[in-house]
């Protein structure tokens, strides 16, 4: 495998998805993708990107690998608390109206957990939740909201037994939390921001990123903030020199939009 090659096989993609593969952080990306292209037999990603041209469903798995989609509901569950017992809370005390993004949601389970924490305190008609994601596998799953046990780890009994159905072995989002998220694909590195959130949340995807993509997203998410909006990231993903792109520090992993 050549430089070349790989240089090649991000402009085939970007050509033909809209994704700048150059943004990502090289080192992970190529190992993620050769791991995939081996296990199906290629021996380059010219080769590779050839087998996608003619195969849908090895340009799905290519999707899938790419964008990652490891998600539970609940997720760092300490960092749910503070969302609802600080950030949701502050906001409430001050309006009847929220709107959030879910910003590479992956399968769902994040924006059904901000309707489910945000169920408990307000009627969902109140509360407008966007969902996005790259993937539009990933978004047909979570539009189904039927989830293996594996990602319900982190949930309590009593969540569970209220906001789930069973069916078999799976476990499927209720009716009213389903219909509380508008999901929709979306491209972060390359498509227009909406504006006007209380609440962004972001989580354990920006770490896949370069440091000069990283930078462009911060400024664009303290963009579509409302002024005293606030950006939810990955236990990872801590910001440094957040005020150079217009956030302040409230909360560990929570940021808001300085004004």
């Amino acid at each position: 495998m050549t430089d070349r090659d790989y240089l090649q096989f991000i402009e085939n993609i970007k050509r033909k998805t809209g994704i700048d593969l150059s943004l990502y952080k090289e080192a992970q990306m190529k190992r993620r993708l050769i791991s995939l292209y081996e296990k199906k037999g290629y021996q380059s990603f010219q080769s590779f990107y050839q087998g996608m041209e003619k195969d849908p469903d090895l340009f799905k798995q290519f999707l899938d690998r790419m964008t990652i989609n490891v998600s539970e509901f609940f997720r760092n569950f300490n960092r749910w608390k503070v969302f609802e017992e600080t950030i949701l809370s502050s906001f409430l005390k001050k309006r009847n109206q929220l709107k959030i993004w879910s910003a590479a949601c992956s399968t769902g389970e994040e924006p059904y957990t901000i309707a489910m924490i945000a169920s408990k305190h307000v009627p969902l008609s109140s509360v407008k939740i966007l969902a996005t994601d790259i993937d539009e596998n990933a978004i047909a799953k979570a539009k189904q909201g039927q989830y293996a046990s594996r990602s319900l780890q982190e949930v309590p009994a009593d969540i569970k037994a209220k906001y789930f159905d069973t069916e078999g072995d799976h476990f499927v989002v209720k009716k009213e939390i389903k219909q509380a998220v508008t999901f929709k694909r979306h491209n972060l590195l390359a498509d227009k921001f909406d504006e006007g959130f209380d609440i962004i949340v972001c989580r354990n995807v920006l770490i896949y990123f370069t440091e000069e993509a990283k930078q462009g997203l911060y400024t664009k998410f303290a963009r579509s903030l409302n002024d005293d909006g606030v950006l939810f990231v990955g236990s990872t993903e801590q910001i440094f020199n957040a005020e150079q792109f217009g956030l302040k520090s409230i909360e560990t992993f929570f940021y808001q939009k300085n004004t």
